[in-house]
């Protein structure tokens, strides 16, 4: 008897969550305004005219940077105009430092509508569409910009938003998330410096690359062991953008910081369209406004952390180079000839069309 009424009461919480996703308001008509990354300037929903008051709903956002980032900061604002913008209807609750998993493992969670939002570079969002790992390839933008303009003014760019979409994720906005450089142990005027270095990159391919083509030897390693790898000289050096350098302190641990600029880093901010498509139309357009400024907010910080950060690191004693970056740009050229290889050159000729 015991056990049948805790599965009617099992039942009965299953019951209840289905009716919450599903009962967000009803849909139809266009969404909200479009922003910075947004794949179209309206979403579709089912069902007929939004009830005079939407019905509650509470969107997760997971993602890997924790509380003292400036990506925390952005999501703090979401939370707020979201909250604002649909009059207390939207909740959107934080999990940083990749309490809900890893950035993979949350993607595929957004997609299968497990998960409301996450944060995600589109590069990353290779591991899908693989066509996309040529946004995070060294040297394959001028800026952040530059990156921009291919997502939103090529008809390339335009497509990769109705195929994402197609598998799940509606990219609300997209924000600016630093340029890596490299910290190290021993001057780099030139790439002739990196020879036989050891350098710790993340277990990514392009960062792999950037590292092995430019002379040095590639160490993969968990990021929570590089500032006592540094420290130990078990590397020689590492590469991140500025804001990163801040946070972990690694100017405690390397003399030198070469304004490399390598890989532009972005941060879509990505929600799952199976949720999307759940909330009534004046929910869709609380969300996405909400979203746009949080990303305009996120962007202008890390701007801000790179202008002011280079003198906090001198003040700290480290020493600023700034090689040229042509040779980096051309010891890294035979990843895309292998790119063009395997996927063709559509990418790479709306990367040339954006070029300002």
């Amino acid at each position: 008897m015991k056990r049948r009424k805790k599965m009617i009461a099992m039942l009965l919480l299953v019951a209840v969550g289905l009716f919450t996703l599903t009962g967000c308001g009803g849909s139809g008509g266009s969404g909200g305004s479009s922003g910075s990354g947004d794949s179209s300037g309206s979403a579709e929903g089912g069902g007929s005219d939004a009830p005079a008051e939407d019905k509650p709903v509470t969107l997760m956002l997971g993602f890997q940077a924790n509380t003292s980032s400036s990506e925390y900061k952005a999501a703090e604002l979401l939370k707020e105009k979201a909250a604002e913008y649909s009059n207390g209807s939207i909740t959107v609750e934080l999990y940083p430092g990749g309490q809900l998993g890893d950035d993979r493992a949350m993607i595929d969670q957004v997609a299968a509508g497990a998960l409301g939002m996450v944060f995600a570079e589109t590069g990353r969002l290779g591991l899908w569409e693989p066509e996309l790992e040529i946004f995070g390839y060294p040297f394959a933008f001028d800026d952040y910009d530059h990156l921009m303009r291919t997502l939103n003014d090529t008809e390339y760019g335009k497509g990769i938003y109705e195929r994402l979409e197609a598998r799940g994720w509606k990219i609300l906005a997209d924000a600016y998330n630093g340029t890596r450089q490299t910290t190290s142990n021993r001057a780099i005027n030139s790439i002739n410096d990196m020879n036989g270095m050891k350098l710790r990159v993340p277990n990514a391919d392009a960062n792999l690359a950037f590292a092995n083509y430019s002379g040095a030897a590639a160490t993969p390693m968990p990021f929570a062991e590089v500032y006592l790898a540094l420290k130990t000289n078990a590397v020689d050096g590492q590469e991140n953008p500025l804001s990163t350098i801040d946070a972990q302190k690694f100017y405690e641990v390397q003399d030198y910081c070469a304004l490399t600029g390598h890989i532009i880093n972005d941060n879509n901010y990505i929600i799952s369209k199976i949720i999307y498509d759940g909330l009534s139309p004046a929910q869709q357009e609380a969300i996405t406004r909400a979203t746009v400024e949080a990303a305009e907010f996120h962007t202008q910080t890390f701007r801000e952390d790179e202008e002011s950060l280079i003198a906090k690191f001198e003040e700290q004693g480290m020493t600023i180079t700034s090689p040229d970056r042509t040779p980096f740009r051309e010891a890294c050229s035979p990843m895309y000839e292998d790119y063009i290889e395997k996927y063709g050159d559509a990418a790479v000729k709306a990367i040339e069309e954006a070029r300002g």
